[in-house]
């Protein structure tokens, strides 16, 4: 059985602006980046690890040199990992793409949906699984990390665990986060899935709105020589 760990990258300074980096040359792990990529080498210290897998871009080979480099292992550069190719969307801010008529179907309707000048979420998500299966195929009976990116991993989850495209977006992966995949011959099973090795806080409550309570409503007098109403009033069923 093939025992695949998905690692998404680390921290950089797209992720912290809310920019989409995609392909943009030159990303590279920031200071927080660094020191989570050391972190994460250091939680999977004692696990044998047999070949280790990259997206090209500079931020998931920055995440991948510190699991390779003590187990002397050359990292694997492939693209089917690479993020998604996201066209014209490449480099802009999130707040901004929301307003996109695009974005619903990005949402909502991905296997839909193509970038501007870019690839559909759908072909991303058939190059990545088709990645993994050639691993599955080359490493029987291994552990091999792949480090690849947010959507690409969602994407690849997705699929083994029987989850639409459609619904991907409801998955979340966090930087240098661990997701764990058993591949035998025959099947998948999820055992890890964005696993940081920390316990995430809630999310704050806000305050609930009070409403002000009713004043208490008047008693009506009865007339003299009208009977009260049996049965709770105006308001009861017969």
């Amino acid at each position: 059985m093939t025992e695949l760990l998905l690692i998404r990258h680390a921290v950089n300074d797209y992720v912290k602006t809310g920019r989409l980096a995609g392909w943009t040359p030159g990303v590279r792990l920031n200071d927080e980046g660094r020191a989570q990529a050391q972190a994460l080498a250091q939680r999977l210290d004692g696990l044998t690890i047999h070949a280790v897998y990259s997206s090209p871009l500079e931020r998931a080979l920055e995440t991948a040199e510190p699991l390779a480099k003590p187990r002397d292992l050359s990292i694997r550069v492939v693209e089917s990992v690479g993020e998604v190719r996201y066209g014209e969307w490449q480099g802009g801010e999130l707040k901004e793409l929301a307003k996109h008529e695009k974005w619903f179907g990005v949402q909502f309707f991905p296997s839909q949906t193509r970038f501007p000048s870019g690839e559909s979420l759908a072909e991303m998500q058939a190059r990545a699984v088709g990645q993994c299966e050639a691993i599955r195929v080359a490493h029987p009976d291994e552990v091999v990390a792949v480090v690849s990116h947010g959507d690409v991993i969602k994407s690849i989850v997705a699929h083994y665990i029987g989850l639409h495209l459609d619904l991907f977006q409801r998955l979340d992966i966090a930087p240098a986060s661990l997701t764990w995949l058993h591949l035998p011959k025959v099947g998948a099973r999820l055992v890890v899935m964005n696993d940081t090795g920390a316990v995430p806080k809630p999310p704050e409550k806000k305050p609930e709105r009070q409403e002000p309570a009713a004043e208490p409503a008047e008693a009506t007098p009865i007339p003299d020589g009208v009977a009260a109403p049996v049965g709770g009033g105006a308001g009861a069923k017969e």
